[in-house]
């Protein structure tokens, strides 16, 4: 070399530096990229349904009530008033279940896309009304009004079906609306006072039932409503990612589909205490956080693949360029910065046409295009650099296989971090081995004698 060892250094450093530029702006392409996919699945969601969260059923039973207070008046001596405040009663299920079948369906915009699923589930279970509704004093002063059943469903829009109550065999159709502030949107079912008889020694039971039909986008939540709660559920998406303050007690995933079961009781939930919390005080942060479902998302989209993938171009250039100084050093040769920086691009640009091609083709066969239209073109550049096709054939062959590595690490994310310290140490022993002859104070003379054998 006709050069210092240390102004090689500062050469390919300052090199690095700089093609840290493009590969910047690939990553902010990247994030531009996702943000319109995000908004895309914004909007289709808003065409037709977001996410879904069921609430419900909730028994409600509205009353009237005479509040007495008494007075003395030193003339008219003890006074009485009267008057009528009004309120509601409510009940919760003692067993809540949902039965469903979710099946998935892809939407498109342009080139990107939202995954809307469509829910075909049966709710049922019982409330028990407890003997004069729970009234322990002055059950003669309460008047009551019709009752209804409320549910909550946050997206409306999604319903596709009439909804019709069983309630002890008789039926009563759903309006819209729950009537219930704490429940947000969703629907009620009235029913004739008399159908309750807890006027009497014992709570009485009230079996319901009904069949929904609902769409939604990406997620499927239920709140733990019942004093038991069950929930079944089986989707034909393969991909499906458990979220909630509770995690399924069973749960099978395969290519084709997954199923789920969820089970709980007020002993974990502690949901009764924070509902009638919010029905007093309105302070209603653990009622509307106590739910659990399911994310019907793609975990690992193009978007996030192409982001991890690009935070290794760092290191793909970097071992680059410790090749390149190799060959120098053991074969006596010579390659300008402008070749670095030249591959470096190279390298940098297979981010930019994997960003590309993956929106239109899959992040696999686009990886696939990609690494080996880059491995090709720096292939051909490097056996000319070299001034051997041998090496420039041994060079292609360490670079494919760092690409393959690479998917690896993108694939397997839980072992990303040991494949990646592994790499990093047997590439750092293989470059010690090489260089152990190395005279390092002479290879940084004009008049130097490379590795003495």
């Amino acid at each position: 070399m006709k050069r210092p060892l240390l102004f090689k250094f500062l050469a390919i450093g300052v090199l690095m530096l700089l093609l840290l530029i493009p590969v910047g702006m690939i990553g902010s392409s990247i994030d531009e990229r996702r943000a319109y996919s995000e908004q895309v699945v914004r909007d289709i969601a808003s065409s037709s349904a977001h996410s879904q969260t069921l609430t419900g059923p909730v028994l409600v039973v509205p009353y009237s009530k005479i509040e007495r207070t008494w007075t003395v008046d030193p003339e008219k001596g003890r006074i009485v008033e009267e008057r009528t405040v009004t309120g509601k009663l409510h009940f919760l299920p003692d067993l809540f279940r949902v039965n469903g079948d979710v099946t998935t369906e892809l939407r498109k915009l342009g080139i990107y896309a939202a995954r809307l699923y469509h829910a075909d589930t049966n709710v049922d279970g019982h409330f028990v009304v407890p003997v004069n509704y729970g009234i322990k004093n002055n059950f003669a002063d309460y008047t009551f009004q019709k009752p209804y059943v409320s549910v909550g469903i946050s997206d409306i829009r999604g319903i596709k079906n009439s909804l019709r109550l069983q309630l002890n065999n008789q039926s009563y159709e759903f309006e819209p609306g729950s009537e219930l502030k704490i429940l947000g949107d969703g629907v009620h079912a009235g029913f004739p006072l008399d159908v309750i008889h807890v006027v009497n020694d014992q709570p009485q039971k009230l079996n319901f039932s009904f069949k929904l039909l609902l769409d939604g986008t990406e997620q499927l939540h239920f709140s733990p409503i019942g004093k038991e709660t069950h929930v079944e559920l089986r989707s034909d998406w393969p991909h499906p990612r458990f979220i909630g303050n509770f995690l399924p007690v069973e749960r099978s995933v395969s290519e084709t589909g997954f199923s789920a079961r969820w089970q709980t009781s007020y002993f974990s939930t502690n949901f009764s205490e924070y509902f009638y919390t919010c029905v007093r005080t309105t302070v209603c942060d653990q009622f509307q956080q106590r739910q659990f479902g399911v994310s019907l998302i793609d975990p690992v989209n193009q978007y996030v693949k192409s982001d991890r993938a690009i935070k290794y171009a760092l290191l793909f250039i970097a071992l680059t360029f410790a090749s390149f100084f190799l060959f120098e050093v053991l074969k006596r040769l010579q390659v300008h910065p402008v070749q670095y920086g030249l591959v470096g691009m190279a390298l940098a640009f297979f981010y930019l046409l994997l960003l590309s091609l993956a929106e239109h083709i899959g992040f696999a066969l686009a990886y696939t295009i990609s690494s080996v239209a880059c491995v090709l073109l720096i292939g051909f550049y490097v056996s000319h650099v070299l001034q051997s096709l041998g090496r420039g054939l041994g060079f292609t062959a360490g670079l494919s296989f760092l690409y393959a590595l690479l998917y690896g690490l993108l694939s397997a994310e839980d072992y990303a971090l040991l494949m990646g310290s592994l790499l990093l140490f047997v590439l750092l022993g293989v470059f010690m081995m090489l260089t152990r002859k190395v005279d390092w104070y002479a290879l940084g003379n004009s008049k130097m004698d490379l590795a003495k054998e």
